[in-house]
């Protein structure tokens, strides 16, 4: 379990990027929502103890964080949003190389740990290539295997499938499943699809507040019959958003369709829908400038 309490941060151009967060993380895959500057890389960072917060607590278990930086590094898996490669270098040496500075010096035990690594993220056939040939997403598939060198207990992957084509996308997911049966998966991500199917529990946060955690299918269960479709002129958008609390707005053949939240039908022409978490992550963010 990870457990963070009051957790803030302000930077010294005076952006909050976190403000009194609390927050429990059990076992399996966590799904942290947000859109872009939401406050999540920085929250992060400061579990990953890439930085001090203001105030605030972080335990792992029985580790208190901020004091026991080290020993909670050897337990941590990390994958930040920007992962940079050697591109003359091939997956197989370089793989070593991480292994090697994380403390496997015996050649037997580091070699068998990187085949092991190669083959679970599906590199094994390109372990000799070099990693600036990589796609995207097999970029991505090596950021895991050297995060999962020394096998943590804490794995942070941070926008891990930005910019990944669909297929790729759901390798590295499926992959990030298979991981966290057994460990504490953070998934960030502003991506609402990433967390639909993966995450037994999630949480929204923007400008650095958090604005809900729970399970996705008791979120999803408490707006059922509360969101509301119609598609309208694109004349009369403004005059929706006036009087409605619009959820998402989006072109369907060239016309506005507009999600719509409210405890009845809003009026004439509105259908009930099946409520997304797209529709759950939505609200959260509406009721917070509400």
């Amino acid at each position: 379990m990870l457990s963070i309490r009051n957790l803030s941060k302000t930077y010294a151009n005076g952006v909050k990027a976190l403000v009194d967060v609390s927050l429990d993380i059990p076992n399996g895959m966590f799904g942290l929502l947000g859109p872009n500057g939401a406050g999540k890389s920085s929250l992060m960072r400061t579990i990953a103890t890439l930085q001090e917060p203001d105030q605030g607590s972080i335990h792992f278990g029985g580790l208190d964080v901020l004091k026991e930086k080290d020993a909670l590094r050897r337990q941590l898996g990390y994958l930040p949003q920007d992962f940079g490669v050697y591109p003359k270098v091939t997956a197989l040496d370089l793989l070593d190389h991480f292994a090697t500075l994380k403390g496997l010096t015996v050649r037997k035990e580091r070699k068998e740990t990187v085949e092991a690594l190669l083959r679970q993220v599906n590199l094994w056939e390109a372990r000799h290539q070099k990693l600036g040939t990589f796609s995207g997403g097999m970029r991505q598939r090596f950021g895991i295997a050297q995060a999962l060198i020394g096998d943590p207990k804490l794995l942070i992957v941070d926008e891990p499938t930005a910019g990944l084509d669909p297929e790729e996308r759901n390798r590295f997911l499926n992959l990030l499943a298979e991981i966290g049966e057994q460990v504490v998966v953070i998934l960030s991500t502003h991506i609402v699809e990433d967390v639909t199917d993966l995450c037994q529990r999630m949480a929204v946060i923007s400008k650095g507040r958090l604005l809900f955690t729970g399970e996705p299918g008791e979120a999803l269960e408490a707006m059922q019959n509360r969101v509301w479709r119609r598609r309208v002129a694109k004349a009369e958008l403004a005059e929706h958003q006036a009087r409605h609390m619009v959820l998402s707005t989006r072109l369907v053949g060239g016309q506005p369709e507009i999600h719509v939240y409210s405890e009845t039908q809003p009026e004439a022409g509105f259908e009930a829908v099946t409520p997304g978490l797209e529709d759950v992550y939505f609200l959260q963010l509406r009721r917070a400038v509400a």
